[in-house]
């Protein structure tokens, strides 16, 4: 980013100290708590706790992935943070210098988190492993791409927004990897063969 002297832009602060030179104070652009406060400032249903961020994770200037929740069941917490016609979620992008921002509905079931955290590329089946906090997301073979992400950023943000380990396969892939192989004695075939002659 460029900064132009005199003009105004956002910041979080991350943390103020004393020094024998006075207070400094540490901001930051890049912190995803930033994209936090700037749905709070934009976003009444936040302000009034009735929608929650559960969760966010953030590379800082490509793309940032947000799980909200709402406490009302009447509301719907994407919806709210979109906005009219992405009037809200605009707002944020052009103060991020168009940052991509994916807003998706948080679930205590992991199975729907992990497959909303990969959008936009569609899951056919989520497999958890929850000792290991683990898991295989299966995608369609034309979705692997999308799913993985340009150098695997998508899946990548998508296990820090979840707090799991995720692997993706497609739908091909995992199906040849699982396929049982069936081996059999030649002499029981032969036996079995006689036996429907007699």
């Amino acid at each position: 980013e460029t900064y132009e002297i005199n003009g105004r832009i956002k910041v979080y602060i991350m943390d103020v100290k004393k020094t024998t030179k006075g207070p400094q104070v540490y901001l930051s652009r890049s912190h995803p708590g930033l994209v936090k406060r700037l749905f709070e400032l934009e976003v009444p249903e936040i302000q009034d706790e009735v929608v929650e961020i559960k969760s966010i994770s953030r590379e800082a200037g490509s793309r940032t992935k947000m799980a909200v929740y709402a406490l009302d069941e009447n509301v719907d917490p994407v919806g709210a943070c979109v906005g009219p016609r992405g009037s809200r979620v605009q707002v944020i992008v052009d103060e991020l210098f168009g940052e991509k921002i994916d807003i998706i509905n948080w679930s205590d079931d992991p199975e729907r988190l992990i497959s909303s955290a990969l959008s936009p590329a569609k899951v056919e089946k989520v497999i958890v492993d929850e000792e290991g906090k683990s898991a295989i997301a299966i995608v369609p073979d034309y979705q692997l791409s999308l799913a993985i992400g340009k150098e695997g950023q998508n899946v990548r943000l998508a296990a820090k927004l979840c707090g799991w380990k995720i692997d993706i396969k497609s739908h091909s892939q995992y199906f040849s990897d699982n396929v049982e192989i069936i081996e059999y004695d030649e002499s029981e075939i032969i036996q079995d063969d006689y036996e429907e002659e007699e």
